[in-house]
């Protein structure tokens, strides 16, 4: 079991990812709506994290973190599906998949 300072920072390396992700979202003209839905999804998700946190809740923790990784993975086959996005887009939602990938595999 992963300690609390590594779960809040862990958690907070997920909340920048997907700080970025969305970022590059703004800057995007042309995307998908599809994409842009997964990601202000996990947005959402993100701002969570802190009140989940407070309440020391492993389980919503656990639920959460699967949310958003399913999430993710939907972002990332959206943004491998050859549709013309620009590369910051593309390593932002890799690099917010990965993080949410270990963190996932860490809390098991």
């Amino acid at each position: 079991m992963m300690g609390e300072q590594e779960i809040r920072s862990r958690l907070s390396s997920i909340q920048f990812a997907v700080g970025q992700a969305a970022q590059a979202l703004s800057a995007e003209r042309h995307l998908p709506g599809e994409l842009r839905d997964y990601i202000q999804k996990l947005d959402r998700q993100s701002d969570r994290i802190t009140e989940i946190l407070a309440l020391r809740d492993q389980a919503r923790i656990v639920k959460l973190v699967q949310d958003m990784e399913l999430l993710g993975a939907r972002a990332c086959r959206v943004c491998s599906s050859g549709l013309p996005l620009s590369g910051q887009m593309k390593s932002a939602v890799s690099r917010m998949h990965d993080e949410l990938v270990a963190f996932k595999q860490h809390l098991h």
